[in-house]
């Protein structure tokens, strides 16, 4: 014990590299989100997230917006547990069918206007889910999508160029490149 706690002050920690975004360029896109949900709702925006059934990879991905180095909040985009207040679903997982109508129900659950994004590979076709017996398809087999933010999971950075484009009128099939 004694051993490898001399070793463990020598060596330095295995740690992940720290995201390749910079600081300003985080700033500007978040600002320039921030201006276009003022521009085109008058407001702030409003994200209402649903899980459809995915493995959590992409939910790790969409609240890393809220913590201390995406920080979305401070730009007035935050996130809603109801979906009363939301403008914006973003869902993610293959749909199961368990969820099917959960997600019918939140969506008419969602004032107008209101867009559907469907995050990650699983929400666009099911992903490595799809023909599964407890799986209806990906999102679009159940709601009408605005935006596919492509990605196992999409990094945060990548999820918020897709809410700027949807803000800004891009449609879900451009959009898909992102």
């Amino acid at each position: 014990m004694r051993k490898l706690l001399f070793e463990s002050l020598v060596r330095p920690p295995l740690t992940e590299r720290p995201p390749e975004a910079s600081d300003a360029a985080v700033a500007e896109l978040a600002r320039a989100l921030d201006g276009a949900a003022r521009k085109r709702l008058g407001r702030s925006l409003s994200i209402r997230a649903v899980d459809a059934g995915s493995c959590n990879g992409c939910e790790l991905e969409m609240h890393a917006l809220s913590n201390a180095f995406y920080d979305i909040e401070r730009f007035g985009i935050r996130f809603v547990a109801s979906p009363r207040h939301a403008d914006v679903l973003v869902v993610t997982g293959p749909v199961t069918k368990n969820m099917r109508e959960a997600l019918k129900r939140t969506y008419d659950a969602t004032p107008n206007p209101k867009w559907v994004v469907a995050l990650g590979d699983c929400g666009r076709d099911g992903g490595c889910f799809a023909g599964s017996y407890a799986v209806v398809g990906g999102v679009s087999a159940v709601l009408p999508v605005d935006l596919h933010i492509p990605g196992c999971p999409p990094p945060p950075i990548e999820i918020l160029k897709g809410l700027l484009a949807l803000l800004d009128g891009v449609n879900g099939k451009a959009a898909k490149g992102l």
